[in-house]
Parts: C-alpha cells; structure tokens; sequence
C-alpha cells in the first residue's frame, strides 16, 4: 500500500448545485469520486460478484462489516493474510462499519454498558465483547482505508432521555475511538457517526460534540430504522447541511435510488445499502424505465433487453424472457446477473448525479427519476 502521507484524507469539493456536491476524497488505496454509491460486501464479498465484476461496474469503493468478520474468517486471519484487500483481491478502497448496527439489530443477544457491548455469536452462541478499542483494533487488522467509530444506533420511537444518554455513550466511545487510532495511523481514515434519533436538538448536540474531535469524516447513523420517508427526509434535511462542509458527509444504510438523490441534495457525499443485491436475488431490478419484477410471466417471452440504456453484461447479451427463465429454474447465473445488473444501476445513478452537478442540472435529474419510480408505477411497494 503507497499512499502521500501528505493528501490522505483531503477531501475537495469542485462543483456543488444547491446543496448538491461533487468532490473527491483521498485514501491509501485512491481517490474516491463523490457522490458515491458503496456495495456492501458483508462478509468480504459483494453477493453473488466477483472484483472483476465489481469494477465493469465501476465500484470505486466497498464496504466490509466488522462484526462479520470478525467471527468469521476472524480479524487475526485477515491481519496474517495482509489485510482484506489481499484476501479478497480487491486493491481499490474498503471501508467498514463498527458493528454498531449490530448493536441495534441482534439487541437480544447482546448487553450495552459503559464499556462497550458483549454480545452472543449469531453462529454458535459463543460470548465476544466489543469495546470502542477493540473495535479499532479489528478494524485495523481488516486494513480498511476508512474505519467507523463504535456507536449506538438507538430504535424508532426511542423516548427522549435514552436518546439523549445514548449520543453521549456514543460521544464518550467516539473519543476512546479517536485515542485508540491517532490520525492517519497505518494509512486509514476514521469517521465520527452523528446519532440523536428524531430529535433535531439532541442531533445537534451530537454533531457538535463529535465536531471537536478529529475526525476525517462525519456519517448520519439512525436513520432507516422504522420511520416513515417524509420523517427520514426531514431529519435528513435539517442535519446534514450542518455537518462540516470541508469533510465527507456519509449516509448509512440509505439507499433506495430516490433516497440516495434526497440524500444528495441534502448535501451528503456517500451512501451504502444492501438494497440492490438483496433486491436482485429477489428478482426486483432497477432499470431506466422504472423497477422490473423479473419473475413476471409477461416475460417469458420478452426479446427485449432488461435496460436499453444500461451497459452492463446482463443487458447487454441477455433478453428479459432469459433472465426469467433463469430466476425460476432457481439457476445461481441469475444471482450473478441480476446483482451485476442493479449494482451497475447503482453505480450510474452515482455517476449521473456528480455529472449533473457538475453541469448543474441536478435538479432536473432528481426530477426525472422521480417520475421515473413514481409510486403509482410499482403500487407503492419499496
């Protein structure tokens, strides 16, 4: 890993369009085009993609979970292997989350304290613990070139004073963060995650107290837990043009193709889901022209390509009524092709947004997939 020890890290903004961004952020494994759309790779691999698959895409960066990693294959492996960029041969940047979400959704297998969180393998049951350290020293040994703090992401309709105790929680755990991994130590960046439910007091507040310390970056965590759109959207609006604007601004876990362009021109940078491979195995693809359920038997005998527009594999070699076929016979193809396919839409929404600031026009282009993915289209489904 070579890296300029003088820019890591810095992030330029180069063109904006309302609150809309277009930037660049510099890690130990390249310069990272923003607005970005980050493929999830849970367990160290995008579902159903290869790397080189990954990069026809045009995937800048993806993200890896440090608490899935850590129990399997274990964080020491990967440290012995030279870092998941070595054992899953992808040499662009990674990064990876602190297991707080975790901390959210396995809450019956797991207890919170001052200290950190102990929590049950969903694989044997066996104990582990979490505390803000150890998660930094996973994440070292993963190598990721960004690194989350340990937080906690409190459920929708949380009451007002455990919010307000929980951001401090994750406040006090941030600073232990930042303590454990000095700026820029091996080459990797540390994000501070703003927390505060839906209460824009106490989100100010967090952001506040995570502003003093240094971080390289700042995500919106706690969002896309239960509340309805309009309900994420305004919380959405009203923080993230508060956030420091000489830093990237991360949104995390968001990640339908009209939430990624609210986020957008909310002013945020990055953005990560499992909303496109999940959906692909499910046969709901996203095209130009709206959603397509592939499974329908108005495709059976379909010539036509899945998006005309789209230069993906799947699009450009395979008909509708092929894609069908191979979702119902259950062939593992249609895994591959279907993830290729929604990861490549994805990916150009991404492209298409920054293009769009750039020439500012983003407006226009939110509008267009607006009406695109209106909901009348689809019945109002996700």
């Amino acid at each position: 890993m070579t890296y300029d020890p003088a820019t890591l890290g810095q992030f330029t903004i180069t063109a904006t369009d309302g609150a809309a961004r277009r930037g660049s952020l510099v890690t130990a494994h390249g310069v990272v085009q923003t607005p970005i759309f980050m493929p999830v790779g849970t367990q160290g691999s995008v579902k159903a993609l290869a790397p080189d698959d990954l990069d026809a895409a045009g995937a800048q960066i993806i993200l890896g979970n440090t608490y899935h990693l850590y129990l399997r294959p274990g964080d020491d492996l990967l440290a012995r292997k030279g870092g998941l960029h070595r054992f899953a041969s992808w040499n662009k940047p990674i990064l990876t989350d602190s297991g707080g979400f975790q901390v959210f959704s396995l809450k019956d297998i797991r207890k919170l304290s001052e200290d950190g969180v102990e929590f049950r393998s969903h694989h044997d049951g066996s104990k582990h613990f979490f505390s803000p350290e150890k998660v930094m020293s996973i994440q070292n040994n993963i190598g990721s070139d960004i690194m989350m703090v340990l937080d906690e992401c409190v459920a929708y309709g949380a009451d007002y004073d455990y919010t307000a105790k929980s951001l401090e929680l994750t406040t006090r755990w941030a600073r232990r963060c930042r303590q454990a991994h000095p700026r820029h130590k091996n080459g990797q960046l540390l994000f501070g995650i703003n927390q505060g439910g839906f209460f824009k007091d106490l989100r100010e507040r967090s952001l506040a107290q995570l502003a003093e310390i240094d971080f390289d970056g700042f995500a919106i965590g706690g969002l896309s837990v239960g509340e309805s759109i309009p309900e994420m959207y305004d919380m959405l609006h009203h923080i993230a043009p508060l956030m420091p604007r000489d830093t990237p601004r991360y949104l995390m876990g968001v990640g339908t193709p009209l939430d990624i362009l609210e986020g957008i021109s909310a002013g945020v940078d990055m953005f990560d889901c499992v909303l496109p491979t999940r959906n692909a195995r499910n046969g709901t693809l996203y095209t130009s022209q709206g959603k397509v359920n592939i499974r329908r038997a108005e495709y059976r005998e379909d010539d036509s390509p899945l998006d005309p527009l789209c230069p993906c594999y799947a699009c450009r070699t395979f008909s509708k009524a092929y894609l069908r076929h191979l979702y119902v016979a259950q062939e593992l193809l249609s895994y591959r092709l279907n993830s290729l396919h929604n990861i490549t839409f994805f990916l150009t929404l991404a492209r298409q947004a920054r293009e769009a600031i750039e020439q500012g026009r983003f407006a226009a282009l939110k509008a267009h997939y607006q009406d695109v993915f209106a909901p009348a289209k689809d019945g109002g489904k996700p």
